[in-house]
């Protein structure tokens, strides 16, 4: 599997902005999607925002209007700009990796990301 690189997130008060960031190996020419999955301790994990390299970005009811999703052309990066942060979003965000055929799927470590005054 290849290794996923993560950064960005950390604190912001509310109405802030934060950005996160995710790269696979820009080789690996099986991944048709990146992007955001966010999970509270003693709740499921739920999608925040994705990333199709051929159909564009879909977003999670609660972020709409304030998240954006984006792809780096040519490369298997995507970033995410947190926009209007609020308290809710607080969460570990993990990049996704969709792969197609026989490819397993590939998840990062997650990245906190607290909304808070």
């Amino acid at each position: 599997q290849d290794q996923l690189v993560e950064s960005g997130g950390g604190w912001a008060r509310p109405g802030g902005s934060l950005r996160l960031s995710c790269s696979a190996s820009k080789s690996d020419s099986s991944i048709y999607a990146m992007g955001w999955y966010r999970q509270v301790t003693g709740k499921p994990r739920e999608p925040v925002a994705l990333f199709t390299y051929t159909g564009g970005a879909n977003y999670g009811d609660p972020v709409i209007g304030r998240f954006k999703i984006s792809r780096i052309n040519g490369e298997n990066t995507v970033n995410l700009q947190m926009n209007r942060l609020k308290p809710e979003d607080t969460a570990v965000y993990y990049c996704k990796v969709a792969r197609r055929g026989p490819q397993d799927d590939l998840w990062g470590r997650g990245i906190q990301v607290t909304v808070s005054s």
